[in-house]
């Protein structure tokens, strides 16, 4: 990382984003690129999540490991002002993928969709015109949304806070739109992230990326490569997807919440998962209800969950509940 006394903010030199079009600035001599959005992001919530693990443990455990890592308080301090001031880049609203991403080139992909069909590999189709995709406001898959992906929208804006930089819902609705219109998508991975983004965003797009991450496999939409094997990581997704997406499945301090943004084209699912010691839960969600049925048990703590609007119940081991949820 390298301070820069004109911002007073950390930057990262020199990397290759999520998108991995872009390895380098046309006409540049060195490889990589500066200050990826996702990657600065990231690296300061690594930070500051390691300051917070530290801080749990008991104090005969962080000497133990301060002692072993070489840490001291000012690597700690470092650590600190880091996770607050990493440079992050903008431009004409939204977040930029890297720095200088805005001053690209447009890429015409009307044109190039007339000329060629489907275009998920505009890489390849420029370099066969003697031309880069590092010239173009062009990525191959989910890069600066890949945060919309990896965190909630209130975790999202946690962190902006704590960079010292505001996003509010019209700026990431800006920069959700902006990339849509600038992205190939020639990963499987692709359309997942994306179909997971406008599902939390009830985007009216969001069950079409799902849908292209369900066939890719069957449809075989990459062109020839599921002959070589099937995308386990957008399979995997897709249930992923319905689980922690679609009906908002995640475990919490105060027990299990279930905060479900279903999708019109997708109103109803039911599934299975263990969680703590449970067994076979069972949650079916359905218009404006929410069923839960727990199997019978040796554990005798009942299940707690947080429902929408911080509303905490129990289902005990051998019972079945029915909730209605609140209509969005």
């Amino acid at each position: 990382m390298w301070r820069r006394a004109d911002r007073d903010r950390y930057r990262i030199r020199g990397v290759v984003g999520p998108d991995k079009y872009h390895d380098a600035y046309p006409e540049a001599a060195a490889p990589g690129i500066d200050d990826n959005a996702c990657t600065n992001v990231t690296a300061a919530w690594v930070l500051a999540c390691a300051l917070e693990v530290f801080d749990w443990l008991p104090a005969a455990r962080r000497r133990e490991l301060a002692e072993r890592l070489g840490l001291d308080d000012g690597t700690l301090n470092r650590w600190e002002d880091i996770s607050r001031r990493v440079y992050v880049p903008f431009h004409g609203g939204v977040i930029s993928q890297f720095e200088g991403y805005g001053e690209l080139a447009e890429l015409d992909w009307d044109a190039y969709r007339s000329r060629y069909g489907g275009i998920r590999r505009p890489d390849r189709i420029l370099e066969s015109e003697g031309d880069t995709v590092n010239r173009y406001q062009a990525s191959k898959q989910a890069d600066t949304l890949m945060l919309g992906y990896l965190f909630r929208p209130a975790e999202l804006r946690a962190l902006f806070d704590r960079l010292g930089y505001r996003l509010n819902d019209e700026v990431w609705r800006r920069t959700v739109s902006y990339y849509l219109t600038h992205t190939s998508h020639g990963s499987t991975l692709s359309s997942l992230v994306h179909g997971w983004v406008l599902a939390r965003e009830r985007g009216p797009d969001a069950w079409r990326y799902c849908e292209e991450a369900l066939l890719s496999d069957v449809a075989n939409t990459q062109g020839g490569t599921t002959g070589e094997g099937i995308h386990l990581g957008a399979v995997a997704g897709t249930l992923d997807l319905v689980e922690r997406s679609l009906a908002g499945l995640e475990a919490g301090p105060d027990g299990l919440r279930i905060d479900p943004t279903p999708l019109r084209e997708m109103p109803r699912c039911t599934f299975t998962f263990c969680y703590h010691g449970h067994r076979d839960i069972r949650v079916r969600l359905l218009p404006v209800r929410l069923g839960i049925r727990v199997p019978r048990s040796r554990l005798t703590p009942p299940l707690r969950v947080c429902l929408p609007g911080e509303r905490l119940v129990t289902v005990a081991a051998g019972e079945q509940r029915r909730f209605r949820l609140p209509v969005r």
